[in-house]
């Protein structure tokens, strides 16, 4: 065994460990140690951002896009908002205890279910040191222990967050080794986590198609993928145009490295020829680039011709494909054949079209009239948010407290026996 992976089995070992003493640790507790770990944050905040700087600076050497800097990159206000989501979070009801149903059975039984701890969270992301102290803070409130493996490119900034709140946890009362990082630029201690089913109950991956094949290709532990966004803004025929430029704007604009970002437009062939020419114009004044299909090339001339890959590209970067369909069924189509199960959005003033499209999209989250940049566990309520599930199974969307948690019968009786 090399001596990483004997640090990771001694990681997954204390891990486990403080998994049982947080499933009782009483939600007080909790509460203040993440308290603790948001002023912790904020007390070292100028630390932080020069560890960030050195990773900005080796991330500019390896030639890393813009988009991925820009998710890299730290400063006083994105440190604040840790913070203040982590005091968000332990604002929130407490799930751990919560009893979901009870009924009594004709034998005099009582029968419940009663929310419980995952036990060990594994996560593996890339690129935004933010994630850090999100998962970490969403996993303790929810009882978990957590062991979190950020992307090579973020591994000063992410030792220094980890360290940070760690010790403000501890301090304040939860048990040793409740958030540990995996200290390895090594990619095998990826792989080696992926593998630990000894000590991890799941694992969550947050990252792009290279990272969600090696964890399918490697897992031996359950996991909860998390999203890829290849996410649409569908222009119906019966749309509000001047409702529809400022949503596709924001959708692709506001902030294009992240997954709810819109990366494709489908106009309706009713509305194309009014439409495309000044949307075209105004995202390109933003600096997004277009590629279109064929018949957006002959409204706009010259727009980079559109391949067959680019319907299936998450770019993460201001780059848009737009096509025309003939129909909503068309764009429909398009979406469940192309999409990753994100977001998805139309824009129309019609009432059928909008509610057949919500109904027939296949996605986590699908909007009517707003912007897919919505898709956010902060945005919903649930403070900070794991990640976005695309999958089906146990949870779907942004994942927050529930999301964290099991069940497990609970059993009342009075001496009654089996017949």
């Amino acid at each position: 065994m090399n001596n990483w992976q004997q640090i990771l089995s001694n990681q997954g070992q204390i891990a486990r460990k403080a998994a049982r003493a947080l499933a009782i640790t009483p939600t007080t507790i909790k509460n203040n140690a993440l308290l603790a770990m948001a002023d912790a944050l904020e007390h070292n905040s100028d630390e932080i951002l020069q560890a960030n700087k050195l990773d900005l600076q080796q991330g500019e050497k390896n030639g890393l896009t813009k988009a991925l800097l820009e998710r890299l990159s730290l400063n006083p206000a994105r440190i604040k908002d840790m913070a203040d989501g982590i005091r968000e979070i332990a604002a929130l009801p407490d799930p751990i205890g919560e009893v979901t149903g009870i009924s009594k059975r004709p034998n005099g039984l009582e029968v419940g279910r009663v929310r419980t701890p995952i036990g060990v969270i594994g996560i593996i992301y890339e690129s935004r040191p933010n994630v850090t102290a999100d998962a970490a803070a969403l996993c303790i409130k929810a009882g978990n222990a957590v062991i979190l493996r950020g992307g090579e490119e973020a591994l000063n900034s992410n030792r220094l967050i980890a360290a940070t709140i760690a010790d403000a946890a501890v301090k304040a009362g939860l048990a040793e080794g409740a958030i540990q990082l995996v200290d390895s630029e090594d990619r095998e201690a990826a792989v080696y986590l992926m593998k630990m089913h000894d000590y991890l109950d799941v694992l969550i991956p947050r990252g792009g198609k290279g990272l969600k094949a090696a964890v399918m290709e490697n897992a031996t532990v359950p996991i909860i993928m998390t999203g890829m966004g290849n996410c649409h803004v569908y222009i119906d025929q019966y749309a509000d145009l001047k409702k529809a430029a400022p949503i596709v704007m924001n959708a692709k604009v506001q902030r294009p490295s992240v997954c709810n970002a819109a990366e494709k437009l489908l106009v309706h062939e009713a509305v194309a020829e009014q439409f495309l020419p000044d949307m075209i114009k105004e995202l390109r004044a933003a600096g997004v680039s277009i590629r279109g299909c064929k018949r957006t090339r002959k409204i706009v001339s010259d727009v980079i011709p559109a391949v067959d890959a680019d319907w299936d590209e998450e770019y993460l970067d201001l780059i848009l494909a737009v096509k025309i369909v003939d129909s909503l069924n068309e764009a429909i189509d398009h979406i469940n054949n192309h999409g990753t199960g994100h977001s998805e959005a139309i824009i129309s003033e019609n009432y059928s079209d909008v509610r057949q499209f919500m109904s027939a999209v296949d996605a986590a989250a699908v909007y009517a009239n707003a912007s897919t940049r919505f898709t956010d566990g902060n945005v919903f309520g649930f403070g900070a948010e794991i990640g976005i599930s695309t999958q089906k199974l146990h949870a779907r969307g942004p994942m927050g407290l529930p999301e964290l948690t099991t069940t497990k019968f609970i059993i009342y009786g009075d001496g009654q026996i089996r017949q």
